[in-house]
């Protein structure tokens, strides 16, 4: 695509001659990410999604989180609770630590499928397959977990063997100079053009190794030493962490912090062009601005488009 702007330059004459200087801005296509790496991106949005739901309908089964091997009332560090007023009517009540807010409508009461307030940690549409269906919500979240495992490792296999994550993920020298730079383009909302566009900044970087790595490592660990039989073989990892119910309040917080991963990296999406990385990631082509090429000042003529 070629764009030009007209320019009135001032002659010895006093007089003025139109003119046009022109500036060309083309763009091109550039295939950026491969077919294993765009089917593995899909897989895991439907699993990490599918786990997510699943996993708060089986939360709800027990709305609180504690440190430890057991669970001791009235000193968990999160609760999902409720509560009659004077009125007997239910309220929502979210207990941290020592404090404790109403989520009434939200968390601790809700309204259930037929629209009357129920007794439930998270409400009905955000858990899967069914408002209380507590055994097949289990199936769910441990099928899709081994859907996850199993992506997981073919991600990392493929990219070690193609170089991916030597190439683009692992941090270099001049990444970690530019650092600062990166975080004051961040909270600018810059993001960079041309051939830098194809190329992860170090905050970028840092972030997918910390979900591939930390989050995704940790949250299958912790999720496994709480599985049934796993937990004897994973005994020593129950051991180190403090207890069962503290594997799964870290399996709990990392969840939570995959969920905050998603929710940036779509405003990301969104504010760097929403169209062009979702072609990327399913076509596998992506639009790139190329450098202007300034052409010599010529008399005034007909503005083209191609």
């Amino acid at each position: 695509m070629t764009t030009e702007s007209l320019a009135a330059n001032p002659t010895d004459a006093g007089t003025t001659t139109p003119s046009i200087a022109v500036s060309r801005h083309r763009q091109r296509l550039v295939y950026r990410h491969s077919w294993p790496i765009r089917i593995m991106h899909w897989v895991n949005v439907v699993a990490l999604s599918l786990m997510f739901f699943s996993g708060m309908q089986i939360f709800n089964a027990h709305p609180s989180l504690s440190w430890g091997n057991t669970s001791v009332p009235g000193k968990e560090l999160l609760a999902l609770t409720a509560e009659q007023d004077a009125n007997g009517k239910l309220i929502g009540i979210t207990r941290i630590g020592r404090h404790q807010f109403v989520t009434t409508g939200v968390l601790g009461v809700s309204n259930g499928s037929d629209g009357t307030p129920e007794v439930r940690g998270f409400p009905s549409w955000l858990t899967v397959p069914g408002p209380t269906w507590l055994a097949m919500g289990r199936r769910w979240h441990f099928f899709f977990a081994w859907v996850f495992v199993l992506n997981g490792l073919c991600y990392v296999g493929y990219s070690l063997a193609r170089k991916h994550l030597q190439r683009d993920l692992w941090p270099t020298r001049e990444d970690w100079r530019g650092i600062g730079r990166s975080i004051l383009d961040h909270l600018r909302l810059r993001h960079p053009h041309g051939e830098a566009a194809l190329r992860y900044n170090i905050l970028q970087r840092l972030a997918y190794l910390t979900v591939i790595f930390v989050f995704g490592g940790g949250i299958v660990l912790m999720g496994l030493a709480m599985s049934p039989r796993m937990d004897a073989v994973l005994q020593p990892v129950l051991d180190l962490v403090g207890g069962r119910q503290s594997a799964r309040t870290i399996h709990f917080i990392i969840a939570w912090a995959f969920a905050a991963f998603v929710a940036i990296h779509l405003f990301e999406v969104l504010i760097s062009g929403v169209f062009n990385q979702l072609r990327g990631m399913l076509t596998g082509y992506y639009r790139i601005d190329e450098e202007p090429a300034a052409a010599p000042v010529t008399p005034l003529e007909e503005t083209a488009h191609d």
